[in-house]
């Protein structure tokens, strides 16, 4: 998966519309325009515009937006950049959304489960860690693509 398909995904999955997408990159400082947002949000194969994918910056930026939108601005907090390497996109998007929508363990264990996708606490466990602490996991596209569909039973029913 690109930056670019986590954001689309995770736009159906939560029902946010454009105005809302742009209100939620500009709580993370990323300034975008409707033009700009249309862009990033067409799968290419679909049409000819120009490609324009999404950075890793920019998408922490969104989801950082997100905790913002959905929970409001932490007094003295600072917004977190801990995308280091492309290994760690899928746990932090999972650990980002996981703060933003105030999930537990347990809510993450039957998001997956609404997706069919079987797991286990451990797993979650380890896929919510720091990277370098012991048990640390890389979560795969696999667990990401899971858990947006559990996202999307699960907010759009």
């Amino acid at each position: 998966m690109n930056n670019n398909d986590y954001l689309i995904r995770l736009r159906y999955a939560l029902n946010l519309d454009n105005q809302t997408m742009l209100e939620i990159f500009q709580l993370g400082d990323e300034q975008l325009d409707a033009h700009q947002l249309a862009i990033i949000l067409t799968k290419k194969e679909d049409t000819l515009l120009p490609d324009e994918p999404l950075s890793t910056k920019q998408l922490e930026k969104f989801l950082n937006g997100l905790i913002i939108f959905k929970r409001g601005v932490k007094p003295g907090a600072k917004p977190t950049f801990i995308i280091n390497n492309h290994d760690c996109i899928n746990n932090v998007f999972i650990k980002k959304v996981k703060i933003a929508l105030a999930l537990t363990s347990d809510d993450i264990f039957d998001i997956f489960r609404l997706a069919e996708f079987n797991v286990s606490l451990a797993e979650i466990s380890a896929i919510l860690r720091k990277v370098g602490q012991r048990n640390y996991q890389v979560a795969g596209n696999q667990f990401t693509r899971n858990f947006i569909k559990g996202l999307t039973i699960k907010y759009r029913q």
